[in-house]
């Protein structure tokens, strides 16, 4: 019990590193492969990435909700690689990168 109480506070207390490449967005699940960015449909790569909330992989068919906050990076094809979906508290903050 005391280990489950410590996992989370370390996975409450994380500030995840996201990269300098990294484009803030608001995303909208849509058909796999395509997701919504900024009203755009956008292709995710074949090896995309989803993280949520808690850092954790997330399937594109589980996602839920409309305008999630998100950063992501695009590969060398356009395609998108890489979503993060924000807490509150990472949408609040200044994005590190220029929005594409």
């Amino acid at each position: 019990m005391l280990l489950a109480g410590a996992a989370s506070l370390s996975v409450q207390a994380f500030e995840r590193p996201f990269p300098a490449n990294a484009v803030r967005g608001k995303m909208t699940p849509a058909y796999f492969p395509e997701v919504l960015i900024d009203g755009k449909v956008r292709q995710l790569a074949p090896s995309a990435r989803i993280f949520n909330q808690d850092n954790l992989i997330e399937l594109p068919a589980a996602i839920r909700g409309s305008d999630l906050v998100v950063n992501y990076t695009v590969d060398s094809w356009g395609n998108i690689d890489r979503i993060w979906i924000l807490t509150a508290e990472e949408a609040a903050q200044k994005p590190a990168a220029s929005s594409r």
